[in-house]
Protein backbone atom coordinates (compact mmCIF):
# COMPACT_ATOMS: atom_id res chain seq x y z
CA UNK A 1 0.00 0.00 0.00
CA UNK A 2 2.83 2.40 0.93
CA UNK A 3 4.80 1.59 -2.25
CA UNK A 4 1.80 2.44 -4.42
CA UNK A 5 1.36 5.74 -2.62
CA UNK A 6 5.01 6.64 -3.24
CA UNK A 7 5.12 5.77 -6.98
CA UNK A 8 5.46 8.68 -9.49
CA UNK A 9 2.23 10.19 -10.76
CA UNK A 10 1.87 9.64 -14.53
CA UNK A 11 -1.45 11.40 -14.90
CA UNK A 12 -2.37 14.96 -14.11
CA UNK A 13 -3.05 15.44 -10.40
CA UNK A 14 -6.64 16.02 -9.45
CA UNK A 15 -7.33 19.64 -8.67
CA UNK A 16 -8.60 20.34 -5.19
CA UNK A 17 -11.72 22.35 -4.59
CA UNK A 18 -11.54 25.48 -2.45
CA UNK A 19 -13.31 23.59 0.36
CA UNK A 20 -10.68 20.80 0.31
CA UNK A 21 -7.83 23.30 0.36
CA UNK A 22 -9.45 25.08 3.25
CA UNK A 23 -9.84 21.83 5.23
CA UNK A 24 -6.24 20.79 4.66
CA UNK A 25 -5.05 24.25 5.58
CA UNK A 26 -6.96 23.99 8.84
CA UNK A 27 -5.44 20.56 9.69
CA UNK A 28 -1.88 21.12 8.48
CA UNK A 29 -1.64 24.89 8.34
CA UNK A 30 2.20 25.32 7.97
CA UNK A 31 2.50 22.70 5.24
CA UNK A 32 -0.75 23.53 3.49
CA UNK A 33 0.13 27.22 3.27
CA UNK A 34 3.42 26.37 1.54
CA UNK A 35 1.53 24.12 -0.86
CA UNK A 36 -0.80 26.95 -1.75
CA UNK A 37 1.90 29.58 -2.34
CA UNK A 38 4.91 27.67 -3.66
CA UNK A 39 5.06 27.77 -7.50
CA UNK A 40 6.97 24.45 -7.57
CA UNK A 41 3.94 22.80 -6.04
CA UNK A 42 1.72 24.09 -8.82
CA UNK A 43 4.08 22.48 -11.32
CA UNK A 44 3.85 18.97 -9.78
CA UNK A 45 0.31 19.18 -8.50
CA UNK A 46 -1.08 20.14 -5.16
CA UNK A 47 -2.96 16.84 -4.87
CA UNK A 48 0.27 14.81 -5.02
CA UNK A 49 1.90 16.95 -2.36
CA UNK A 50 -1.11 16.63 -0.09
CA UNK A 51 -0.93 12.86 -0.41
CA UNK A 52 2.70 13.06 0.71
CA UNK A 53 1.61 15.11 3.73
CA UNK A 54 -1.13 12.64 4.63
CA UNK A 55 1.30 9.72 4.26
CA UNK A 56 3.86 11.43 6.50
CA UNK A 57 1.19 12.15 9.09
CA UNK A 58 0.00 8.53 8.95
CA UNK A 59 3.54 7.23 9.54
CA UNK A 60 3.98 9.66 12.42
CA UNK A 61 0.74 8.58 14.06
CA UNK A 62 1.63 4.89 13.70
CA UNK A 63 5.07 5.48 15.23
CA UNK A 64 3.52 7.39 18.11
CA UNK A 65 0.96 4.65 18.74
CA UNK A 66 3.68 1.99 18.76
CA UNK A 67 5.73 4.03 21.24
CA UNK A 68 2.71 4.39 23.52
CA UNK A 69 2.04 0.65 23.26
CA UNK A 70 5.60 -0.19 24.31
CA UNK A 71 5.47 2.37 27.09
CA UNK A 72 2.24 0.87 28.38
CA UNK A 73 3.73 -2.61 28.72
CA UNK A 74 4.84 -3.48 32.26
CA UNK A 75 7.01 -6.29 33.44
CA UNK A 76 5.31 -9.12 35.28
CA UNK A 77 5.87 -8.65 38.98
CA UNK A 78 7.61 -11.58 40.73
CA UNK A 79 5.64 -13.51 43.32
CA UNK A 80 7.94 -12.24 46.06
CA UNK A 81 6.93 -8.60 45.41
CA UNK A 82 10.16 -7.69 47.21
CA UNK A 83 9.60 -9.74 50.37
CA UNK A 84 12.47 -12.14 49.71
CA UNK A 85 13.68 -13.42 46.36
CA UNK A 86 15.19 -16.61 47.81
CA UNK A 87 11.88 -17.69 49.34
CA UNK A 88 9.42 -19.89 47.46
CA UNK A 89 6.15 -17.94 47.30
CA UNK A 90 2.74 -19.42 46.58
CA UNK A 91 0.85 -17.94 43.63
CA UNK A 92 -2.51 -17.82 45.41
CA UNK A 93 -4.26 -18.60 48.67
CA UNK A 94 -5.68 -21.78 47.15
CA UNK A 95 -2.23 -22.96 46.08
CA UNK A 96 -0.84 -22.12 49.51
CA UNK A 97 -3.50 -24.22 51.22
CA UNK A 98 -2.75 -27.11 48.88
CA UNK A 99 0.99 -26.88 49.63
CA UNK A 100 0.16 -26.58 53.32
CA UNK A 101 -1.61 -29.94 53.33
CA UNK A 102 1.23 -31.63 51.41
CA UNK A 103 4.15 -30.23 53.36
CA UNK A 104 2.66 -30.12 56.86
CA UNK A 105 4.36 -26.77 57.34
CA UNK A 106 2.54 -23.74 58.75
CA UNK A 107 1.39 -21.06 56.33
CA UNK A 108 2.35 -17.42 56.82
CA UNK A 109 0.12 -14.89 55.04
CA UNK A 110 1.33 -11.30 54.62
CA UNK A 111 -1.33 -8.76 53.65
CA UNK A 112 0.11 -5.56 52.20
CA UNK A 113 -0.26 -2.91 49.50
CA UNK A 114 2.37 -1.83 46.98
CA UNK A 115 1.92 1.90 47.56
CA UNK A 116 1.44 1.77 51.32
CA UNK A 117 4.40 3.37 53.16
CA UNK A 118 3.82 1.17 56.23
CA UNK A 119 3.86 -1.96 54.05
CA UNK A 120 7.02 -0.82 52.29
CA UNK A 121 8.78 -0.08 55.59
CA UNK A 122 7.83 -3.48 57.00
CA UNK A 123 8.99 -5.16 53.79
CA UNK A 124 12.45 -3.62 54.07
CA UNK A 125 12.82 -4.75 57.67
CA UNK A 126 11.49 -8.22 56.82
CA UNK A 127 14.03 -8.67 54.02
CA UNK A 128 16.92 -7.33 56.12
CA UNK A 129 16.32 -9.79 58.97
CA UNK A 130 18.34 -12.92 58.15
CA UNK A 131 16.73 -15.14 60.79
CA UNK A 132 13.24 -14.33 59.50
CA UNK A 133 14.28 -14.92 55.91
CA UNK A 134 15.82 -18.27 56.87
CA UNK A 135 12.71 -19.47 58.72
CA UNK A 136 10.44 -18.25 55.95
CA UNK A 137 12.47 -20.15 53.37
CA UNK A 138 12.88 -23.42 55.29
CA UNK A 139 9.97 -23.79 57.68
CA UNK A 140 6.91 -22.10 56.17
CA UNK A 141 4.62 -22.02 53.20
CA UNK A 142 4.78 -18.34 52.27
CA UNK A 143 2.15 -16.13 50.66
CA UNK A 144 1.98 -12.37 50.27
CA UNK A 145 -1.16 -10.76 48.89
CA UNK A 146 -2.15 -7.27 47.79
CA UNK A 147 -5.81 -8.26 47.48
CA UNK A 148 -7.96 -9.91 50.12
CA UNK A 149 -8.26 -13.68 49.80
CA UNK A 150 -11.99 -13.79 50.53
CA UNK A 151 -11.42 -15.86 53.68
CA UNK A 152 -12.91 -13.82 56.55
CA UNK A 153 -10.88 -15.89 59.02
CA UNK A 154 -7.80 -14.02 57.80
CA UNK A 155 -9.30 -10.72 59.01
CA UNK A 156 -10.30 -11.41 62.64
CA UNK A 157 -10.17 -7.72 63.57
CA UNK A 158 -10.46 -5.98 60.20
CA UNK A 159 -9.07 -5.56 56.70
CA UNK A 160 -6.06 -3.35 57.38
CA UNK A 161 -2.50 -3.57 56.07
CA UNK A 162 0.10 -4.60 56.78
CA UNK A 163 -1.02 -7.60 58.80
CA UNK A 164 0.40 -11.10 59.18
CA UNK A 165 -1.44 -14.26 60.17
CA UNK A 166 -0.55 -17.92 60.46
CA UNK A 167 -2.51 -21.00 59.32
CA UNK A 168 -1.72 -24.53 60.46
CA UNK A 169 -1.90 -27.70 58.31
CA UNK A 170 -5.36 -28.45 59.75
CA UNK A 171 -6.44 -25.27 57.91
CA UNK A 172 -7.00 -23.41 61.16
CA UNK A 173 -6.09 -19.73 61.36
CA UNK A 174 -4.04 -19.32 64.54
CA UNK A 175 -5.71 -16.13 65.72
CA UNK A 176 -3.93 -16.37 69.08
CA UNK A 177 -0.57 -15.51 67.47
CA UNK A 178 -0.74 -11.73 67.62
CA UNK A 179 1.48 -8.68 67.39
CA UNK A 180 2.05 -5.99 70.02
CA UNK A 181 -0.89 -3.68 69.32
CA UNK A 182 -4.29 -4.16 70.91
CA UNK A 183 -6.11 -2.01 68.35
CA UNK A 184 -4.63 -3.97 65.44
CA UNK A 185 -3.68 -7.40 66.67
CA UNK A 186 -1.91 -8.65 63.54
CA UNK A 187 -0.01 -5.50 62.59
CA UNK A 188 3.78 -5.27 62.69
CA UNK A 189 6.19 -2.37 62.28
CA UNK A 190 9.88 -2.39 61.30
CA UNK A 191 10.74 -2.31 65.01
CA UNK A 192 8.81 -5.54 65.65
CA UNK A 193 11.07 -8.01 63.86
CA UNK A 194 12.10 -9.77 67.06
CA UNK A 195 8.45 -10.17 67.99
CA UNK A 196 7.61 -11.46 64.52
CA UNK A 197 10.51 -13.94 64.66
CA UNK A 198 9.23 -15.15 68.06
CA UNK A 199 5.74 -15.60 66.61
CA UNK A 200 7.14 -17.60 63.70
CA UNK A 201 8.86 -19.89 66.19
CA UNK A 202 5.62 -20.12 68.16
CA UNK A 203 3.76 -21.19 65.01
CA UNK A 204 6.30 -23.96 64.48
CA UNK A 205 6.11 -25.08 68.12
CA UNK A 206 2.31 -25.20 68.05
CA UNK A 207 2.45 -27.35 64.97
CA UNK A 208 4.91 -29.87 66.47
CA UNK A 209 3.17 -29.99 69.86
CA UNK A 210 -0.19 -30.78 68.24
CA UNK A 211 0.97 -33.47 65.82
Amino acid sequence: MAAAALSPQKTEAKKLTQTEIHDCRRLFSPVAMSIHTNPTVHRYGRGAMLRWVVLALFISVCASAEAQKKKGKTKTQPLSRGWGKNIKWAKSYEEALSELAKSQKPLMVIHHLDNCPHSEALKEAFVADKSIQKMAKEDFIMLNVVEETGDQNLAPDGYYVPRILFVDPALTVRAEIVGKYSERLYAYTPDDMKHLAANMKKAKLLLHSEL
